[in-house]
């Protein structure tokens, strides 16, 4: 993680920015971004999305170029869960340290909170295969063939990929969910 302080660091003093700067532009303490940049501290990804916006990248520069040191241990510590896209105020992170091959596909999604009085239509669709679905922090809501349905922390559900469906964060705070679906599909996240 203190890589992505690091990079925060060198784009911050490459656009000529001070902490205090920084700070007053983001509402965080100089005192939480010097402890972030140093690595000390690790950071909500609702404030690594506000931050990257002052700084005028997307949030997937801060995880570009992570690796993780050794492949062949099975564990995927939390500081190393590969970021597979950012996509729709949705940053999906792999839960396996080795997809490839496998059936299933482990994610955890979270999706940033929705603009205040902005809710976006949630276009169902279907594929093949099946979805588990997990609520960890927020408010989810489901879509479910033409349903639509709260999830809260501790919720779950499990359905058939080709019953319509979709997801969103209709809320002013982050929804965190671990996802499994099959097909194992790197590209397409549902």
């Amino acid at each position: 993680m203190d890589d992505i302080g690091l990079k925060a660091k060198a784009l911050r003093q490459n656009k000529g920015m001070t902490l205090k700067d920084l700070s007053e532009q983001t509402g965080l303490s100089t005192g939480f971004l010097s402890q972030f940049e140093r690595g000390i501290t690790t950071i909500a990804v609702e404030h690594l999305a506000n931050i990257s916006k002052v700084l005028g990248v997307k949030i997937q520069y801060f995880f570009d170029d992570m690796v993780i040191e050794d492949r062949l241990d099975p564990i995927v510590r939390s500081y190393g869960q590969d970021v597979l896209r950012v996509f729709n105020q949705s940053i999906y992170k792999s839960l396996s340290q080795a997809p490839e091959g496998k059936i299933m596909m482990p994610k955890i999604i979270e999706i940033l909170p929705s603009r205040i009085g902005y809710n976006e239509r949630i276009d169902e669709y279907s594929h093949h295969g099946e979805e588990f679905i997990y609520i960890l922090e927020g408010i989810l809501t489901l879509r479910l063939d033409s349903k639509e349905y709260l999830m809260y922390p501790g919720d779950s559900t499990h359905y058939k990929s080709d019953v319509p469906h979709n997801w969103a964060n209709y809320t002013n705070k982050m929804v965190k969910f671990i996802a499994v679906h099959t097909p194992n599909d790197l590209h397409c996240d549902s």
